[in-house]
């Protein structure tokens, strides 16, 4: 009997790092992102997220390492080259217009157009109908399409650039740290769409340094700090407070906490020395 076949992953990088001058910012990391699953990447600032995304991105290519997709290696040398092979990134900032009605922003210059004669016309009408299909496939409910995105909540313009790029032919969806910004209540909004895009098969990476969001979503997590991969983790093999500790450095943060017990009790024993002094 044949062993069954196993589906390569949407990407996989391995073994990258980048280097500006002497500086280095990534330094031997690998990762794999498969369909129907959350790879959560965390890391403080400075870890080597950002110039990780932009590798992904095609806005920097390696030093070293390689990045295949579909098991096949496939370099990027331009963002260009990253969406057509089906990688999308929402970023922070989002790049959306907030005086722009919501389906203005959800083609933001890719809206659909008709013919008349030699002219082309912009179909608004077949774009709103576009807009709002695909935003309720995601779960995402507005209350017209035609209202500034400006008026929307984070969380909606977050899961809005998350179905934009869904429409548009997007396999793997990188998340730029989607709720480092928002509260209790809208990262909750966040997280839920990140698996509604699970569950539509798409493969996710989610970047972020918030261990609690991370364990509610992911099925896999890699830690970065100061460039390297500290740690690879299957879900159910790693808690959040384990999270927590490798992110804050646990040998490093035993140190600092023995420092400051120590450097207290000397300052107490300063003060009752002072205190008792005679007058």
């Amino acid at each position: 009997m044949s062993s069954p076949v196993l589906e390569a992953p949407v990407l996989e990088a391995q073994n990258l790092s980048k280097f500006f001058g002497q500086v280095i910012s990534l330094n031997d990391v690998s990762l794999t992102a498969s369909a129907g699953q959350v790879t959560c990447v965390l890391g403080d600032n400075g870890a080597g997220k950002s110039t990780l995304i932009k590798i992904l991105a095609g806005f920097h290519q390696p030093d070293k390492g390689m990045l295949l997709i579909d098991g096949q290696e496939h370099p990027f040398r331009s963002p260009h080259d990253a969406r057509k092979a089906g990688i999308a990134v929402v970023y922070q900032d989002l790049a959306m217009q907030p005086l722009m009605p919501v389906w203005r922003n959800f083609f933001l210059g890719e809206e659909p157009r008709r013919r008349i004669g030699p002219f082309r016309f912009l179909d608004r009408a077949k774009a709103r109908r576009i807009c709002r299909e695909e935003m309720a496939k995601m779960g995402i409910n507005v209350r017209s399409v035609d209202q500034p995105v400006g008026n929307l909540s984070g969380g909606e313009r977050q899961s809005i650039a998350t179905a934009r790029a869904v429409y548009f032919g997007a396999r793997l969806i990188i998340l730029d740290e989607p709720t480092s910004a928002l509260g209790v209540r809208q990262s909750g909004v966040v997280l839920k769409y990140v698996l509604r895009a699970r569950d539509e098969g798409l493969a996710v990476i989610f970047i972020t340094h918030n261990p609690a969001h991370a364990i509610m979503v992911g099925d896999h997590f890699v830690l970065l700090n100061r460039g390297k991969c500290i740690g690879d983790y299957a879900a159910g093999t790693v808690s959040e407070e384990e999270l927590i500790h490798q992110m804050a450095g646990g040998a490093e943060l035993a140190k600092l906490r023995t420092e400051l017990l120590v450097g207290g009790a000397t300052d107490r024993q300063q003060s009752d020395k002072i205190g008792s002094a005679p007058g």
